[in-house]
């Protein structure tokens, strides 16, 4: 192995070797522990410890880093103390996750590290939102993220390279390529020689390095840093290296040849670059014997005050508290000037004027720009707003979402426009994976709006025509608002804004148009988790949401007899479990309406709660109407047998009968 020290210092040049020493020997202390049972699971990077190293060392200490399991030297390079990484290992509350995630599932804006889910791929989209944040600053910040060679199969990779390119975004995107995806070589996860390779179909630049040898690594990067700050851009680098170790301790390494092993262990990446510094008579028998055990007892101090913490004790109230992060609701009243608009221009309306309340709020979707989106609800945005914050994406919404978690990690406000709700689906991963669960993770925000446009009744098929809500409202993190009118539209739609939390806001696409109602014209907020009783009855409680407030609305009007409180849920998640309860207790009868198919839906829970919480009060069954449990249909005839709003009416008088 050939070291190239350049102009570097002999100050430097121990400060990298300090720097590779850390890790090192933490993990060689980790793998004692795990040999006396004292920890159960351990991803090591031995054999990979400069490329963590080079990185962090590389880029400063305000600039994000996005690591995997094996990048230790990243957490040890940004100076965390040791003893907060071995409560993090142990589950302590010291760590930074409450206990709630292991080893290096976690983040952390103290130190600007943000880490790794298990899906692997969304961390690079992640890198491209936090570098579009850097990029909209024009603070000549770098981002760094780390992958596997194994994840360059996913399509999260694929797209997040898009993006950046495209964007001409200042990320390090970088390839470990260490021989083995869990027991899986490379000639069995690609058949392109390199993986540098990839770069040149998205027109990026790409590098293949020695990920062994600690000054090709700090060297090139230092390099091509200081050529994207001053040509901001993405850079593909692959780093040749070898994972000395299992996948995970338990796996073993039995799968490799003893040849392979061998071949490598004479590049270990510690051992050479002590050598070179040895032979250079800048590294000295005494330093390093002095080093390594200031080190060994830095570990041995920090383990003892892990080892003395408490374990935790658990608790609803703990647990329940940090699903979401605590936002109080400060009221917006609305001025007496109204104008009497459609559906489709309150939420113009709101996102209009929520744009021009937050500079730093940005809008990402598919052909949302000079065209102003398929249902042209942005027309004229750009003009006003500009490209930088309202941007055109390819058609990857996986990391057009996961980009708007970085953006709200490095300051911003999200929203991404999902042209039809149908095609979420490609995005979910980073929806229920990411930005749900982020701040009951490691407490932090997810501020980022999903807008859903919605529904059937346009005879738009299978594809087109879905609502899809009880995808989210089962999933713990997520808040799922669903209004049917155009005031309450606006006001929500700026309250879904303004909180920091993830929001799924669902605009049925048959209401655009055809619903109108006086809506202020100046700015508003309605609070989240508040239903509105739009009728009053004393024989039953129709409870609704989206278009099929409507069609409950066009059932009385032709029923004047039906005495009815008809409450518009405008809200899934949080739940108005209060107006449900209290209004179900007054009439004795339920019957739940929606859109969706029957089985699995909103209805299902909201007629379970209220069986569990007023059955005494109930004079009949719960009754629910929904669409057919089949998929949506496109031709007229077959669409509107599927909808719902032919058998309302007969179920709502049946219920009164019972």
């Amino acid at each position: 192995m050939t070291f190239d020290r350049k102009n570097l210092t002999n100050e430097q040049l121990l400060d990298l070797y300090k720097r590779l020493v850390k890790p090192r020997l933490i993990e060689e202390k980790m793998l004692i522990l795990i040999r006396q049972g004292k920890v159960t699971k351990w991803f090591s990077g031995i054999g990979q410890e400069a490329i963590s190293v080079g990185v962090t060392a590389v880029l400063d200490n305000d600039e994000y880093i996005l690591p995997m399991h094996r990048n230790l030297g990243v957490f040890t390079g940004r100076d965390i103390p040791l003893y907060r990484l071995f409560s993090q290992w142990q589950g302590k509350a010291n760590g930074f996750t409450k206990g709630r995630d292991r080893s290096f599932h976690f983040g952390t804006q103290q130190y600007k590290i943000i880490g790794m889910i298990s899906h692997l791929g969304p961390q690079l989209g992640v890198a491209d939102g936090i570098a579009l944040a850097n990029k909209l600053q024009h603070n000549g910040k770098i981002t760094a993220v780390f992958t596997g060679e194994g994840a360059t199969s996913e399509g999260d990779f694929h797209e997040a390279l898009n993006i950046a390119a495209v964007w001409e975004l200042p990320v390090m995107f970088i390839i470990e390529n260490n021989g083995y995806g869990l027991s899986t070589p490379t000639d069995e996860q690609f058949r392109c020689e390199n993986l540098a390779d990839k770069g040149i179909g998205y027109g990026m630049e790409s590098h293949i390095i020695d990920g062994n040898n600690i000054l090709e690594v700090y060297n090139k990067l230092s390099e091509l840093k200081t050529s994207m700050i001053l040509n901001p851009r993405p850079v593909l680098l692959e780093f040749k290296t070898f994972r000395m170790r299992g996948h995970e301790e338990a796996s073993g390494t039995k799968y490799v040849p003893s040849a392979l092993m061998d071949t490598w262990a004479i590049k270990d990446p510690v051992e050479n670059y002590r050598k070179f510094l040895s032979d250079n008579g800048i590294l000295s028998d005494d330093f390093d014997t002095n080093l390594r055990s200031e080190i060994k007892t830095e570990i041995d101090e920090s383990l003892a005050l892990a080892n003395a913490e408490p374990e935790i004790e658990a608790t609803y109230e703990g647990e329940l508290y940090d699903v979401y992060k605590p936002f109080e609701y400060q009221a917006v009243n609305p001025s007496e000037e109204i104008k009497n608009i459609r559906f489709i221009d309150a939420i113009s309306s709101s996102l209009r004027q929520s744009m021009e309340r937050y500079e730093n709020l940005v809008m990402m979707g598919q052909d949302i720009a000079e065209y102003g989106g398929a249902f042209k609800i942005t027309d004229g945005f750009v003009a006003q707003f500009g490209k930088e914050r309202v941007r055109n994406t390819p058609i990857c919404e996986s990391a057009v979402v996961s980009a708007g978690m970085g953006l709200s990690i490095n300051g911003y406000k999200a929203i991404v426009e999902m042209q039809f709700a149908d095609f979420v689906s490609t995005g979910f991963n980073p929806i229920v994976n990411l930005l749900a669960k982020n701040h009951y993770r490691w407490q932090e925000k997810a501020d980022v709006v999903v807008r859903m446009p919605c529904g059937g009744g346009t005879q738009a098929g299978p594809f087109h025509s879905q609502t899809n809500e009880a995808w989210f409202t089962k999933t713990p993190g997520l808040k799922v608002v669903y209004p049917a009118f155009p005031y309450d539209a606006k006001g929500l739609l700026n309250e879904s804004i303004n909180d920091p939390n993830p929001v799924l806001f669902f605009e049925h696409k048959q209401l655009y148009r055809i619903v109108y109602q006086d809506v202020p014209t100046d700015y508003y907020t309605i609070p989240l988790g508040k239903a509105a009783l739009l009728k009053e009855g004393n024989q039953v409680t129709i409870i609704a949401f989206g278009a099929a407030v409507h069609w409950a609305l066009e059932t009385l009007a032709k029923n004047t007899e039906i005495s009815a409180d008809l409450l518009d849920l405008r809200t899934l998640q949080p739940l108005d479990t209060d107006a449900i309860y209290a209004s179900v207790k007054k009439t004795g009868r339920a019957i739940i309406y929606q859109e969706d198919s029957l089985f699995g839906g909103v209805a299902s829970d909201i007629s379970a709660l209220i069986m569990e919480n007023c059955f005494k009060f109930l004079d009949a069954p719960v009754k629910r109407v929904a669409s057919l449990d089949s998929p949506i249909p496109f031709t007229k005839a077959l669409e509107d047998q599927y909808l719902p709003k032919g058998r309302f009416e007969a179920a709502l008088k049946d219920l009164l009968n019972h």
